[in-house]
């Protein structure tokens, strides 16, 4: 009984549910859930009962949630404004629009409809169909990839969103009618702590600009405002100032439509990725037909000057076309090898060049954070060494270093940081970068083409420093998650399982005719911090040689080093190795 279960889920999660028909039609009478939340006894008989019920969650304080529903793709566009750019679970209903879920407000708002266009609104006395529940003709609400309840937060109801809704919620704002109810009316509700004296001139220009925006003629806007500053000011706002600000506001707006096509150049220099029209239109805050229409038009004239160029597939998608590079000078570039060793001896193999990336591939539990450590206690006397860690606490750490048997101060050298996204803003372009490790950033569901992204953006910000990124694989595999983006930027990539590394991709090789390629380490982990190792590097039987093939002249032919040599070699790394 699948819907029974999610039922139960939802109702865990402190939502209170009802079963509805597929008509969307309460089962039961709904109305005592509005106070108080269904009880599992209570939802177990429901759906036992109804056992393809679809699962409604009542809106509003009973639930903390409140859902901005989106049923019309011009409502995307018409409610964004109000949204500030944030992740917020989503669900996609059978008929292709959206359930944007937020928390209810201290002062709950009741429901709305068409209030924005294309915009309906579930706060107070609302429910709202929740995934994986299914209509009459058995298509299913789904939760956008990476966007449920149980992928991330549900944000606060944003303040733009609910200061608009409360201003214009009892019919004030209808382009260029307002009602001569409204005007006389003393049932506006807009909470006056919004329009004390040192944040009303703020407020009321704000509104002034939404009116004379959204088309609204200056003498009607004119009469709104001050219903604004007579009923929700305190102390009452003087006419004569409210006048001020919307002739304000009109010259605000006649000026912009002379801007328009700088702002759109400004917004155009500062896109890094593919934008939509959309994107332009919301960061410039133009909500007027006039203004879009000078939007796209300035979007064609730079799509002509080859500016941009159309995204493939998708209308009013573009792309600044970065056309400027940087001339590489052979003469002054430096291939001096960087002075950088690794716990397991790669040095040996491979040389570490500015800029270059270093990939830690590895299961659970398979030894990165060791890795990473070690990295960072090998160079801490000869790099700057930044330890990005996403996922440790402090105190998680400390008990980790503490097992090395080093004084705690000697830690002081590396500069520990907790950091889980966006790393090329923060890693340090001359120093040696340690990223414990790199998860999806951002995006849709489990993006993980992002981790290619994301590398190459460190990359670019590199000169003469490196980055060691620690990645997450499954066991048994190659690759990291990201597949191929994880590796292009790599030159030294190693894949780690429990108690056994291999050199996926090693470009820069020390001695030419030694080729690091596929070659396998094998060891034991001590205490999550102390490396053994019990096999050097060495390829694996059955590999094909493409390398120096007499190992008494190099340690890495196919004849095993010895158990004294690789004592000497990793007491030197890690200390006593029992």
């Amino acid at each position: 009984m699948q819907s029974l279960d999610n039922a139960l889920k939802y109702a865990e999660r402190g939502f209170s549910v009802i079963p509805c028909g597929s008509d969307k039609k309460p089962l039961v009478k709904w109305e005592p859930y509005q106070k108080r939340k269904s009880t599992k006894e209570e939802i177990f008989e429901w759906w036992t009962k109804h056992p393809k019920a679809s699962i409604a969650i009542i809106t509003g304080h009973v639930s903390d949630v409140s859902v901005i529903d989106i049923d019309e793709p011009s409502g995307i566009d018409a409610v964004s404004q109000y949204l500030p750019s944030c992740r917020v679970p989503t669900a996609k209903t059978p008929g292709g629009g959206l359930h944007l879920y937020f928390k209810t407000p201290q002062r709950p708002l009741p429901n709305n409809s068409r209030l924005i266009p294309g915009c309906d609104f579930r706060g107070e006395g609302g429910y709202i169909i929740a995934p994986p529940s299914v209509n009459a003709e058995g298509k299913a609400y789904e939760w956008l990839p990476g966007l449920s309840i149980d992928d991330i937060e549900t944000p606060p109801l944003p303040e733009p969103y609910i200061l608009f809704i409360n201003s214009f919620k009892h019919g004030l704002y209808r382009g260029d009618e307002v009602k001569n109810e409204v005007m006389t009316s003393n049932r506006l509700q807009v909470t006056s702590s919004d329009f004390k004296q040192g944040t009303r001139d703020e407020r009321l220009f704000s509104i002034a600009n939404a009116l004379i925006k959204g088309g609204m003629k200056e003498e009607n806007a004119l009469q709104v405002l001050e219903l604004f500053a007579l009923k929700c000011c305190d102390p009452p706002f003087p006419l004569n100032e409210a006048k001020e600000k919307i002739e304000s506001a009109f010259k605000r707006f006649d000026k912009r439509k002379w801007n328009i096509s700088e702002e759109v150049r400004d917004f155009v220099v500062t896109s890094s990725d593919f934008f939509l029209t959309s994107d332009c239109f919301n960061r410039l805050q133009v909500t007027s037909r006039e203004e879009k229409k000078a939007v796209v038009l300035e979007l064609l004239r730079l799509h002509d000057k080859g500016v941009i160029e159309r995204g493939k597939g998708r209308n009013g998608c573009y792309r600044r076309i970065e056309n400027q590079c940087t001339p590489i000078d052979l003469e002054v570039a430096d291939d001096t090898p960087l002075e950088v060793r690794y716990p397991f001896g790669e040095e040996r193999l491979i040389k570490t060049l500015p800029k270059h990336i270093v990939i830690i591939a590895g299961g659970t539990n398979s030894g990165k954070t060791a890795y990473a450590l070690n990295m960072a206690r090998l160079n801490m006397d000869r790099w700057k060494v930044h330890c990005f860690s996403s996922e440790m606490s402090a105190s998680e750490l400390k008990d980790r270093v503490k097992k090395f048997g080093m004084p705690l101060n000697e830690w002081r050298k590396v500069r520990f940081i907790e950091r889980s996204d966006k790393f090329s803003d923060v890693v340090v372009s001359t120093d040696l970068n340690i990223i414990d490790y790199m998860e999806v950033s951002g995006g849709i569901g489990h993006e993980f083409y992002r981790i290619g992204e994301d590398i190459t953006a460190i990359h670019n910000k590199l000169t003469t420093g490196i980055a060691i990124i620690c990645l997450q694989k499954n066991p048994n595999q190659d690759l990291a998650r990201g597949g191929l983006g994880s590796i292009e930027k790599s030159r030294l990539y190693i894949s780690m399982d429990s108690g056994k590394a291999k050199i996926t991709k090693g470009k820069i090789w020390k001695d030419p005719k030694v080729n690091p390629h596929k070659m396998e380490l094998s060891f034991k982990l001590v205490d999550g911090c102390r490396f053994i190792l019990e096999a050097d590097w060495s390829k694996p039987v059955d590999t094909p040689s493409l390398y120096h093939e007499t190992p008494t002249q190099y340690k890495f032919g196919r004849k095993k080093l010895g158990k004294g040599d690789l004592c000497k070699d990793f007491e030197r790394r890690f200390g006593d190795t029992g």
